[in-house]
């Protein structure tokens, strides 16, 4: 009998660089695993449910690895005082989450048992990962994991009790719920067959649509067959997941061909830095968005030089790459764009509560916000909803469709909106001094002031701050440090 005792977890530090989490954390195949995890998560009704109702993962997938990566790294840190705020914070996001789903059955994101379902998935991938990969964990380093990942949900929900402290139970629980309670939901579809198919590119990359498109046209259906190839059989059958000819072979290959990174020097590949880089805005202050702004910039020249020189030019369709920018400054959004990328957050089609809490979150999460700032954020938003639903909610349905939105035209810098503007320039403004300073600017919008936005003693006043969130969200104006916080994917 194997059993994950305590004297075995004290041993070594089950958090930080010499957990075995923290030796994964630069690996190539933990791509490839945590898409597999994903997927067996969504499978899950509640939380498939839970998915397609209050995640931004379709319109804003790039946001949420993001934001994903570096709640794992907080939670797997050495620092037992940051794992508990970020515990806290997750624990207060998912106790906004409860609703039923298409087939009235109730979901709770704080369910506990729901909750060990995703670690669960978590600890199987990265099992799987390594066997695919010609790398197979032998047991001591399985336990030792498996370790990590039950003191990981202790850290969530006070103990682990909802996942087996045996190993060898733990297989027989994982494969009970794979056979009993895992479904063919709409999450796990749109995951498969809808966001790798339509990926909106990163930040960094959205000045190159072309070059994102056919890239993607390959990558792809690719993911896609990888993916269901390395899901467990049992599942394969009961959703009715296709198989295509071959799928398994290059399942084996990629995972193969992704182990080989180990081979490579240290530090070679750095996760934190890659998914830092993605998410840099185009106008962004940093090296490395420059460097991908002239790369774009001089494709887009030769684009146009290209289609100069083809005989049939005049009869194409224009390129993609040579339209207008939606970060050009000073251009302005049509309703239905504007709607479709800063409104609806969860890609639905519909603008409701979700989709404001989603944009609430983000603030809270790239503001670090403490219980009483998220709270008095998330109010206001409350507040700036419901003024919403009185104001364009015409067939009372309780959410607003792009065509109302669209057909009322409305002005969106209500009172509701405006206390908004103000509760998150309190949130920003740190040391409580009434102007938010450079450090304080970077925090939120992770760029440096703008020259438009300094003023002659290097501060963002609230007036400036009140009066240039309310143009973002009334006037719909494009350009401006608000579109990589709330309109980018």
């Amino acid at each position: 009998m194997t059993t994950v005792t305590t004297d075995a977890a004290d041993q070594a530090p089950l958090f930080g660089p010499d957990s075995q989490f923290g030796a994964f954390f630069d690996d190539p195949r933990w791509a490839l695993a945590m898409i597999r995890a994903t997927v067996l998560e969504a499978a899950h009704p509640q939380i498939g449910a839970a998915l397609v109702d209050n995640s931004t993962f379709v319109a804003h997938p790039w946001r949420r690895l993001r934001n994903t990566f570096f709640s794992m790294r907080r939670m797997f840190g050495t620092d037992p005082v940051v794992r508990e705020r970020e515990a806290a914070r997750l624990n207060r996001l998912h106790a906004r989450m409860s609703g039923s789903d298409s087939r009235g059955r109730a979901y709770d994101a704080m369910d506990r048992a729901t909750r060990a379902w995703v670690v669960a998935t978590l600890f199987e991938s990265a099992v799987t990962m390594c066997r695919l990969s010609g790398q197979p964990l032998d047991q001591d380093t399985m336990e030792r994991m498996y370790a990590e990942y039950r003191t990981f949900l202790a850290a969530l929900d006070g103990d682990a009790a909802e996942l087996p402290q045996d190993l060898n139970d733990f297989w027989r629980y994982f494969d009970g719920v794979v056979e009993n309670e895992l479904e063919n939901t709409e999450a796990a579809r749109v995951i498969l067959y809808r966001l790798f198919d339509h990926l909106p590119a990163p930040a960094l990359l959205d000045g190159v649509p072309t070059l994102w498109a056919a890239g993607r046209a390959v990558a792809g259906p690719l993911l896609g067959a990888i993916t269901v190839a390395s899901l467990p059989e049992p599942y394969r059958r009961r959703a009715g997941l296709p198989e295509m000819p071959g799928a398994s072979t290059l399942m084996q290959g990629a995972y193969l061909t992704a182990g080989l990174a180990r081979f490579l020097p240290q530090g070679w590949i750095n996760a934190e830095s890659l998914i830092e880089t993605l998410s840099l805005s185009p106008d962004s202050d940093d090296p490395r968005a420059r460097m991908m702004s002239a790369l774009g910039s001089r494709m887009k020249r030769a684009s146009a030089l290209l289609r100069l020189l083809t005989p049939l030019s005049g009869d194409l369709a224009p390129d993609a790459d040579s339209a207008p920018s939606a970060n050009t400054g000073g251009s302005r959004r049509s309703a239905v764009e504007f709607f479709r990328k800063v409104l609806d957050q969860t890609g639905d089609g519909y603008l409701d509560w979700p989709d404001l809490a989603a944009m609430a979150r983000e603030l809270a999460t790239r503001l670090d916000l403490a219980e009483p700032e998220e709270t008095r954020l998330y109010d206001a938003f409350a507040a700036w909803w419901r003024e919403l639903q009185a104001a364009l909610d015409t067939d009372g349905d309780g959410r607003v469709s792009a065509d109302e939105y669209g057909t009322a035209a409305p002005s969106l810098a209500g009172p509701a909106l405006i206390r908004v503007a103000e509760v998150l320039f309190d949130a920003t403004d740190k040391d409580g001094n009434g102007a938010i300073d450079a450090d304080e600017y970077r925090t939120l919008f992770r760029t440096a002031f703008h020259r438009n936005l300094t003023t002659t003693d290097g501060t963002y006043g609230r007036s400036a701050f009140v009066g240039d969130f309310l143009s973002f969200m009334s006037g719909r104006r494009a350009g401006t440090p608000y579109d990589p916080l709330l309109a980018d994917a």
